[in-house]
């Protein structure tokens, strides 16, 4: 009786544990049989036995080579217990190979930013070592990045299989025909698929190649390079990888001997953000150029790699469109530079850009020469809030066709059902990332409706205390007229200057109350009451809002309930045969499968999409309600800023006559020698003239005495105004 289990001196497998199969061997699940660790174990068939000794040993001298958080760790290399050869034993990866990741109908339009951003970075990594280590890997592809899940939880990419990998320095050449068809580069598909007899040899670039098909494979769920019929239309792959212009990433042949459509840029189905597509686009045309004279090298490749990691991103809700961008900024760019980006991706103009963070303007929590390596930190449940305040619309994103629901057909097929099936589970998996991302669009205008009024709020509040502010200065530069008005009483020049003054003040004081007024009213209504605010929240309470419905977590079981009846699928597709009860519960699964679907989509459109329509329309309209006040505002701000300017005027005026009135008087010796002798006194009150005792001329060198003491006194309450910020 054959026994599944089968070992080495350390570990023991079990072949019924297949992790993976190659050309020359197969990967299965085994556990360290002292500690029980869980490894996977590497055995070769005796195709690999056939090949010469020196690339047998190949492998296993590259494993011990390599040390690096990215490449798949070498434990031990062991003979098999029954004589069958040496076996790699290898630390598991148990998130299992990208190629089955992308396999998921989950990713059947590529994978989340966040987890592409992690294999670009491990996966240039893992590559940047091997170079260092002068290795060429030869067979790069989804199926030899391995997910490797730490105890922590982190998520980790690492390169392995190693049987094509070879030393090869950077001028090298090797001639020798390693990979896999969809991943190889032209000139090697042309001598390895096509069989062409061509003398021709090859450098460590061509991991490039690979590189670049793999990448886009990861950021769209799809080969960039796709003849009609696939694998059987070898001569039309050629075709479109070496005839393809410069900077095209993709070409796909829809009809048999159809024309071959290119593209320069990513899907529209791509979950990439715009702003991290713009970086990714040039990356990925650099690695697929045919001609070895336009690719890119392997130093310019890690350097444009880390150049991205290394950017600033800020995240940022664009309300008047209900979109989420992100803004990749070099660490050392300042606001000016953000307002570029900005452009670049909305079209908004910077002057009618608003950003609002935390109820304040962006610019003011950061300074305008602040790098953006200093600004805060945002992501995309709390991002900057920008605001278009020439344009009171609210309109939501359009979106790309939503892929129909598949329709099965009568009669029962294992093979095409398991398929339809999966096919159910990528558009459900689609339905469901749109009743997320509907979902976080209402909480994203939710929280723009109380950031701007925040703000709002904030400049109201702001604005009354510069109009109370206002108001102290009032009285102070009235009482400096009138002293002045005082100590000018025996000069009629001055005596009518201090009387024009006062009169323009009066006039001045009448006109700010014309202001003031609205001020007060704005600030009891926004601010006391929160009248925006309130209205706001009476119109959302009567919305059927997705978070509200909890429709993200409606769209999740349903999207369960297919992903559980495709297991049904497969596991009939395994059985082949099936009984009279098993073909019926069969049945009753594809009718799952269409009922299933059908509350999906009217789940996404009905309901979920339709509410958010409403949302956007009830916000559209409060935010023209709402920058009505903050034009208002701004208008205030404006009149305000004219009456500073005003009171600064009354007061430098009154300063110069003041200096003038001074100079003159003092030219009498005796009061010059009086005022001499008490330079620093400044009487605590007004002072008198005299007690009407005195003679005429006593009289008036007193008056002039107590005339000079008055405009000391006036110099000491002008200070007051002086050091006040209008």
């Amino acid at each position: 009786m054959n026994s599944f289990l089968r070992g080495s001196m350390n570990y023991v497998w079990c072949t019924t544990s297949v992790l993976g199969k190659g050309a020359t061997g197969a990967v299965f699940q085994g556990v360290n049989k002292h500690n029980g660790e869980p490894v996977a174990v590497k055995t070769f068939n005796q195709l690999s036995h056939m090949r010469p000794p020196d690339v047998q040993m190949r492998e296993f001298e590259v494993l011990r080579k390599v040390n690096h958080n990215n490449i798949v760790k070498l434990l031990d290399i062991e003979d098999d217990q029954e004589g069958r050869g040496k076996v790699i034993v290898m630390e598991l990866c148990t998130g299992g190979s990208l190629f089955n990741i992308l396999d998921d109908p989950e990713n059947t339009y590529g994978l989340p930013q966040r987890e592409f951003l992690l294999v670009l970075e491990h996966l240039s990594a893992g590559m940047k070592h091997l170079r260092d280590n002068n290795l060429v890997h030869r067979d790069l592809k989804p199926g030899n990045i391995m997910k490797y899940i730490s105890e922590d939880g982190q998520t980790i990419y690492k390169l392995t299989d190693f049987g094509a990998a070879r030393e090869l320095g950077e001028n090298q050449q090797f001639a020798s025909l390693y990979g896999t068809e969809e991943y190889l580069h032209p000139d090697m598909y042309e001598r390895a698929v096509l069989r062409k007899s061509i003398n021709r040899s090859f450098t460590a670039n061509v991991d490039l190649w690979s590189i670049g098909v793999t990448l886009y494979h990861v950021a769209t769920g799809n080969l960039p390079f796709r003849p009609y019929g696939g694998r059987k239309n070898k001569e039309t792959m050629y075709h479109i990888t070496t005839k393809k212009a410069p900077g095209v990433i993709s070409g796909t042949q829809t009809s048999e001997n159809g024309p071959i459509e290119w593209a320069k840029t990513l899907p529209a189905h791509c979950q990439l953000k715009e702003g991290l597509k713009y970086l990714v686009t040039p990356l990925l045309a650099g690695l697929l150029e045919e001609s070895q004279g336009r690719m890119w090298s392997f130093d310019k490749f890690f350097f444009e790699v880390q150049n991205i990691l290394n950017k600033t991103v800020l995240h940022i809700f664009y309300v008047n469109r209900a979109t989420s961008i992100e803004v990749y900024m070099e660490p050392e760019q300042t606001f000016v530079h953000l307002r570029e980006h900005i452009l670049a991706q909305t079209d908004v103009p910077q002057p009618s850009q608003l950003l609002l963070l935390e109820n304040e303007l962006f610019e003011r929590k950061v300074d305008a020469n602040t790098s953006a390596r200093g600004y805060p930190p945002t992501d995309p449940i709390n991002p900057v809030m920008l605001f278009n305040i020439e344009n009171y619309n609210v309109i939501l994103p359009s979106e790309w066709d939503l892929p129909k629901f598949p329709t099965f057909p009568n009669g029962i097929s294992v093979e095409n059902d398991a398929s339809l099936a999966k096919v159910a589970c990528s558009v459900g998996h689609e339905c469901k990332r749109r009743v997320e991302n509907l979902s976080l669009l209402d909480t994203l205008m939710n929280k723009a409706v109380h950031q701007f009024s925040g703000f709002l709020s904030g400049l109201l509040v702001n604005l009354l205390k510069r109009t109370h502010h206002l108001e102290e200065i009032e009285g102070l530069i009235c009482e400096l007229g009138k002293m002045f008005e005082v100590a000018a009483s025996n000069h009629e020049t001055y005596q009518k200057v201090a009387t024009g003054i006062l009169a323009t003040y009066e006039k001045q004081k009448s006109e700010f109350q014309r202001v003031s007024e609205p001020i007060h009213q704005l600030y009891t209504r926004f601010v006391k009451e929160e009248s925006l605010v309130r209205e706001w929240n009476s119109g959302y309470r009567a919305l059927r809002t997705p978070n509200k419905n909890r429709d993200s977590e409606k769209a999740k079981s349903l999207v369960d309930r297919l992903r559980d009846s495709w297991q049904h699928m497969l596991r009939d597709r395994a059985t082949r045969a099936l009984t009279y009860n098993d073909e019926q519960f069969h049945v009753l699964e594809k009718v799952k499968i269409a009922e299933t679907g059908k509350r999906l989509k009217a789940l996404l459109n009905d309901a979920v999409r339709q509410a958010v329509e409403q949302e956007a329309e009830c916000l559209a309209d409060w935010y023209k309600k709402a920058q009505t006040v903050f034009l208002q505002t701004q208008f205030l701000l404006k009149d305000v800023g004219a009456y500073v300017d005003a009171m600064y005027d009354a007061r430098d005026q009154l300063k110069q006559h003041r200096e003038d009135l001074k100079e003159e008087i003092s030219t009498d010796g005796e009061v010059s020698t009086t005022i001499a002798a008490n330079k620093s006194m400044v009487p605590p009150t007004i002072p008198t003239v005299g007690d009407g005792t005195a003679s005429t001329g006593d009289k008036g060198s007193a008056a002039r005495h107590n005339q000079y003491k008055l405009l000391c006194f006036m110099v000491r309450k002008s200070t007051r105004t002086s050091g006040i910020c209008l």
